[in-house]
Formats: structure tokens, C-alpha cells, sequence
């Protein structure tokens, strides 16, 4: 084997190599970017204000809640179900309440199902777009505003659905910096007094 061959077999080793690492690295935005688009996986869409069109036609919007396993939060819907028209802005409220003696950070993760439906379910106003922080003993409502987009009656899969299940998951992360910072500051005056 000539010196060529081998360093051009090296090359192509190393190009391989780099391309699956930069796949590696793109497929979780990637994948990200593919379900906001398409509203694979009950992704949902984000606007600043509600639709423009409100039809006649109803579909029934069912809340649920759950959390992460050892997450020590109480998290539920305020309302199990609500009937909107299609295009209409609905407003419904998650109640969360941490019992530990504790602030604890929790972020929520969400989708819709059935999938089809995930492309025209539309967020105006989320808690799940923040980071949320409850004190102990804290009790918080936390408001979703959204509306179903009036062009889900045209889809050829999506029109037939007559029920949109909108579902969160807790789940604990890190303390964000600024409420750490509040923290210790207040243990600090504590300790002075």
C-alpha cells in the first residue's frame, strides 16, 4: 500500500467521522424544527394573537397533567375539558403547588394527540414557554391561551377530528441564576439577623 492510498483512506475516515458527528449534533433542532413545521409528534404552533376566523364548527379540548417521576409538585388541569369553536381564542388554567419546604425550578414539556391535530393547534400564551419557580408552600394558576386553527377543517386527516387532548409533563430543573442569586442573598440576610 502506497503512502497516498493510505493517507487517502485517513481522509476519508476523519470525513466520515466529522459528518456523523455534525449529524449527531443538528438531529435534536433538526427534529425540532421538522415537528413545529409539521406538527409531527402533537408539536403545536406558537402566534401573538388569536385567528382572524371563527367558525361554527366545535371541538372538544381535554387537559391533562402529569409529572415526572419523584417530582415532588401537585400539578393538575383546573378544567378537565372545555368545548371551543374552531378558530375561537379558549383560555384554560394548570394549578401547581409545591408542598416541600423548598423553592423548586420545574420547566413542562407538552404535546397534543391526536398528531394530526398538533399542526393547527395554535399557543398564544403558555406557561410552558418559561421556566417556573414556586416557594414553599406556593400555589400558582398557571394559564395556557390558544386557539384551534379554522384551517384544520380543510386537512385531509386533521378534519376529522372532533376531541384535541393537550397534555403536560413536569418535570425539576436547575434553579435558573436569578432566583439562585435571590436565594442565597436572602439566606445571607438571614444569617446576619
Amino acid at each position: 500500500m502506497r503512502l497516498s492510498s493510505i493517507n487517502k483512506t485517513v481522509i476519508s475516515l476523519v470525513a466520515v467521522v466529522l459528518t456523523m458527528g455534525a449529524l449527531g449534533w443538528a438531529a435534536v433542532p433538526l427534529y425540532d424544527w421538522f415537528c413545529r413545521v409539521t406538527g409531527y409528534g402533537g408539536s403545536t404552533n406558537t402566534a401573538t394573537s388569536g385567528s382572524d376566523e371563527i367558525l361554527d364548527r366545535t371541538v372538544k379540548v381535554r387537559f391533562d397533567a402529569s409529572k415526572e417521576r419523584d417530582f415532588p409538585w401537585e400539578f393538575k388541569p383546573m378544567q378537565r375539558e372545555m368545548e371551543v369553536r374552531i378558530g375561537e381564542t379558549g383560555l384554560a388554567f394548570y394549578e401547581a403547588y409545591n408542598p416541600t419546604d423548598r423553592p423548586i425550578a420545574g420547566q413542562s414539556s407538552y404535546n397534543v394527540t391526536p398528531f394530526e391535530a398538533g399542526l393547527f393547534f395554535t399557543k398564544i400564551d403558555c406557561f410552558c414557554f418559561q421556566e417556573q419557580v414556586l416557594q414553599p408552600g406556593e400555589r400558582v394558576e398557571m394559564p395556557v391561551t390558544f386557539y384551534v386553527d379554522p384551517e384544520m377543517v380543510d386537512d385531509r386527516d386533521a378534519k376529522l377530528v372532533h376531541t384535541i387532548t393537550l397534555s403536560y409533563t413536569f418535570y425539576e430543573i436547575d434553579m435558573p441564576q436569578d432566583h439562585a442569586a435571590l436565594d442565597q442573598a436572602g439566606e445571607t440576610d438571614t444569617k446576619q439577623n
